[in-house]
């Protein structure tokens, strides 16, 4: 296998992704990066190609006519919630990249969240095989089989003769993540992720993966990689880990756990470990508002935390139920506070369209957002991806389309009483209105005296705020229940604020 040289790449191009290129703060992928690591231990010659910066698919053609692997290895970086999403326009770069390579007398392979719910797609597109489940030592192990016998690697799937999708036995996860190597960072130009974020004057933000998998039930989340299974690296391998991060120029962390910090105690450890290194850095994390107990809130304060993204999803107790989430309201609230508590901002991801959901369960979403008046937030659509419980429940009414086309899409991909157009304008009313209370200051409890600096973008927000709200409310007159919400006219900061567009 040392003679063996890979090309190692991904399908997601921050070209084809408008929402998130708008954002212009792109992160490196880590996983990928993981994968090459492995790759390289175990004796390969591997070459890296970046989408994540590259102008399109044949950036990619180019690198493989200029390295000349015997394989491209497509992996994809798993940890960006965005490959989970398995988007339409990556699916087809996917292709392309795997129909390049053939033409190349090149084989392809594949690992990620989509070519694992769907194995048979990417391997009839002329893939030579599929991880299903995790993939870096899979793909290793793949790689360096004989012939004859990698149709029987664990965790890889291929085609037989009769075009049937046969696969090894299955493999199990890594238990000691401790054992994986660190990124392969020299693989790929930091400089030009510094540019990017240099455009927006913020510090380059690099991502760290503390753990794998997810143990919660939210039945409309995919785990097509780790499923309900969940391992943690020690915490001084995650303290070096920041530690490299730092002295490669990053000046914030963005933690990509599903879940960061589940185990008891680990916090606290991680937290002492950065101490002793010298290497606290900001960083932003998810958790799940049931977990942020005061003491892990403290800890996560120690260690340099600067916002918690919460799922809270759902400002009714009913859809929140439905989705088999496991948190109230009430916790969500008080997660919030406490973490406010301890100078830590706040981020909601919220959701609408779940099946069931009524005009007073958007309201009360609405008014979740109105009265915590979080730092941020992050609105979506439900979305069925294949081997979750929501998608089994819907499928039936779903229509030809099965994948949003890129993550602004916000498409209804089931039958819903409210179309695609609706939930749209509800998400342009919905980030109107929180940024428009967000400019005006209008939080529970007051704000701290702000600089000039500070409100001078208050008041840009302001204006941003308001022209899209009044955008909003021409979209969204005509049959629709938003008129109902201002008319309400509920004792909140929010609705207070927007008292002065008239009814919406």
């Amino acid at each position: 296998m040392s003679s063996r040289r890979v090309l190692l790449a991904q399908a997601y191009f921050l070209r084809f992704d408008p929402k998130l290129q708008e954002g212009a703060q792109p992160s490196p992928p880590l996983g990928s990066l993981i994968c090459a690591a492995v790759l390289r231990d175990r004796g390969c010659d591997v070459r890296f190609f970046d989408s994540m910066l590259a102008g399109s698919e044949d950036d990619c053609a180019a690198a493989m006519n200029r390295e000349r692997p015997d394989t491209l290895v497509l992996f994809e970086d798993n940890f960006n919630y965005l490959t989970k999403m398995c988007l339409a326009r990556m699916r087809e770069a996917a292709v392309r990249m795997i129909v390049m390579a053939r033409e190349r007398g090149i084989e392809a392979v594949l690992a990620g969240s989509d070519a694992s719910d769907d194995p048979g797609f990417f391997l009839r597109a002329g893939a030579s095989a599929v991880a299903v489940g995790e993939g870096e030592f899979a793909v290793a192990d793949w790689l360096q089989a004989p012939w004859a016998t990698r149709g029987t690697v664990p965790g890889m799937a291929t085609l037989n003769p009769e075009g049937a999708v046969v696969s090894g036995p299955a493999r199990g996860m890594v238990q000691n993540l401790d054992s994986i190597p660190s990124p392969a960072w020299d693989l790929i130009d930091l400089d030009a992720y510094r540019r990017v974020w240099g455009r927006e004057r913020a510090p380059l933000c690099l991502p760290l993966a503390t753990s794998r998998g997810c143990p919660f039930h939210c039945n409309w989340c995919a785990k097509p990689i780790w499923g309900q299974r969940h391992n943690t690296v020690s915490p001084s391998r995650a303290a070096r880990e920041v530690l490299t991060l730092k002295r490669l120029g990053a000046g914030k962390v963005n933690v990509l756990d599903d879940i960061f910090g589940l185990r008891p105690g680990w916090m606290e450890e991680f937290a002492a470990e950065l101490a002793r290194l010298n290497c606290v850095l900001p960083f932003k994390c998810l958790s799940r508002a049931d977990l942020l107990t005061d003491r892990l809130v403290r800890a996560l304060k120690g260690a340099g935390c600067e916002m918690v993204w919460i799922g809270a999803e759902s400002g009714s107790q009913k859809i929140l139920d439905a989705m088999e989430k496991g948190t109230t309201v009430e916790e969500i609230k008080a997660a919030a506070a406490r973490l406010r508590s301890h100078r830590i901002k706040v981020g909601f991801f919220l959701q609408f369209g779940y099946p069931g959901e009524t005009e007073e369960d958007v309201r009360a979403t609405l008014s979740l957002a109105d009265e915590v008046l979080p730092d941020d937030i992050g609105i979506s659509v439900s979305y069925p991806l294949p081997g979750t419980r929501f998608h089994e429940r819907v499928k039936g009414e779903m229509s030809a389309a099965t994948h949003w086309r890129d993550s602004s899409d916000l498409a209804m991909l089931f039958a819903s009483p409210r179309g695609t157009r609706y939930y749209r304008r509800l998400h342009a009313y919905a980030h109107a209105r929180f940024r428009l209370a967000l400019a005006l200051g209008n939080r529970e409890g007051g704000l701290p005296r702000r600089s000039m600096t500070v409100i001078w973008r208050g008041a840009k927000r302001l204006i941003a705020g308001l022209a899209l709200a009044l955008v909003a409310r021409e979209r969204i007159r005509t049959r629709s229940m938003l008129p109902e919400l201002s008319r309400e006219r509920a004792a909140t900061p929010t609705t207070r604020a927007l008292s002065g567009l008239g009814d919406l």
